[in-house]
Parts: structure tokens; sequence; C-alpha cells
């Protein structure tokens, strides 16, 4: 049982690093509805998450042969997990610069904006595309660091409670700072680049992006606090 405890906190703390991509996202897309929806769409969107990887689990032979390669071309090698990396990158990617564009393109120039109101089925199609996306990434992970099926189950049910107290305050914060929705959506985009990379198996250190977006945010942070404190 003890044996179990340091592999079990490494697999909490990966899943809430892993997590954050997902809170952003949702909180992104959660600003497109009108007040009394946003915490409807966080809830679900991180409830189904870990509804999704539990069954995955469950599920963890077949999980597992989608890290076998399926066919090769240009003498790299693609499996189910590759297929699933790159299309997920590939529309977090296009999720990312739309709204990057709308937000620095569409709204400056005064552009009136359709609100999204009624577009919940629609936000949480994508949320759970973008969950399946997450999930198998983060259960294959997991697997490679734990062998336990108990252990699994408690970091995903762990992880989720930490992620559902922590999307209020994140979704909040970036929804009053522009600025840095804009950051997280470069951040998203980054992630997107490095699931098509994984995809392709030139596996860029997730380590190096939240380094380097956690420098972006205290930049930005300090800005904001240099702007406030000359206009007081």
């Amino acid at each position: 049982m003890t044996d179990a405890i340091i592999p079990l906190l490494s697999l909490i703390a990966l899943e809430v690093i892993l997590g954050i991509d997902n809170i952003i996202f949702i909180s992104i897309l959660a600003d497109k509805l009108p007040d009394h929806q946003r915490n409807k769409l966080r809830y679900w969107g991180i409830g189904l998450a870990m509804v999704m990887r539990l069954i995955l689990l469950a599920l963890i032979s077949w999980i597992l042969q989608l890290d076998q390669t399926l066919f090769t071309v240009f003498n790299i090698g693609f499996s189910g997990k590759s297929l699933i990396l790159i299309f997920g990158g590939l529309f977090l990617i296009f999720k990312s610069t739309k709204e990057i564009y709308h937000k620095t393109e569409v709204e400056a120039d005064g552009q009136p904006t359709i609100p999204a109101k009624g577009s919940f089925g629609k936000l949480l199609s994508e949320v759970i595309l973008l969950d399946l996306v997450f999930s198998i990434d983060s259960i294959i992970t997991a697997v490679g660091m734990v062998q336990q099926l108990w252990v699994m189950y408690t970091a995903v049910v762990v992880t989720v409670v930490i992620m559902l107290f922590a999307s209020k305050p994140i979704s909040e914060f970036i929804r009053k700072h522009p600025s840095f929705k804009i950051l997280a959506l470069c951040f998203l985009l980054m992630i997107g680049v490095s699931l098509i990379a994984e995809g392709f198996h030139f596996e860029i250190p997730k380590g190096y992006i939240y380094f380097s977006m956690a420098f972006a945010f205290l930049v930005d942070v300090i800005q904001m606090k240099t702007v406030k404190h000359k206009g007081g």
C-alpha cells in the first residue's frame, strides 16, 4: 500500500498538469454562453472527462492496442493513438486560431458579434471531442507510470475533483482579463502543435511548453501591475 503512495501522488500531479489544457479550453468555450449556462458547461465538460477516463480504464486492453502501428508512411509508423493526436491537434489549432482571429481582428474592428445563445449542445460536443483526445493520451501515459488499476482510478477521481474546484476561478480570471485570454489561446495553440508532433513521433517535452507559458504569464502579470500602478 505504501509503495503505491508515491506513484499515486506523481500520477495525480501529472493528471492535474495535463488537465490545465482541458480547463482552459472549457473556460474559453464557456465564455460564449450566457452567465447561467457557463457553470453548467464547465461541470458537464469536466464530469464527462472523468466518466470517459474511467470507461477507458475499464477498456485498458483495447486502449493499449491503440499504440500498435497500423500503417507506415515515409518510414513513420502511425498507430490509432497517433491519428487521434494528429486530428485532435488540428482541431485545437483550428479552434485556437479562430478565437484569436475573433479577438484580435473582428472585435478590434468594432464589427458586431453574434451571441452564442442556444449553442450549449454544440460547445459541449466540442468539449467531448477534446476530452476524448486528452483522455486517451492521459490513460496511455498513466499506464506507463503505474501498473495498479486502483491507483489510476483514484488519480482520475482526485484530479477531477481538483479540476472542478479550480475551473471557476481560472475561468473567471481569463474572462476578466482579455490579455490573458489571448495568452491562454496561444497556450492551446502550442498544445495543438505538440499533439501533432507527438502523432508524428516527434515528442516536444511538455515541460518546455508549460515553462514558456508560465514565463509569459509572469511577464503579463508584471505588465498589468505596471499599467495599473501608472494609471493609479
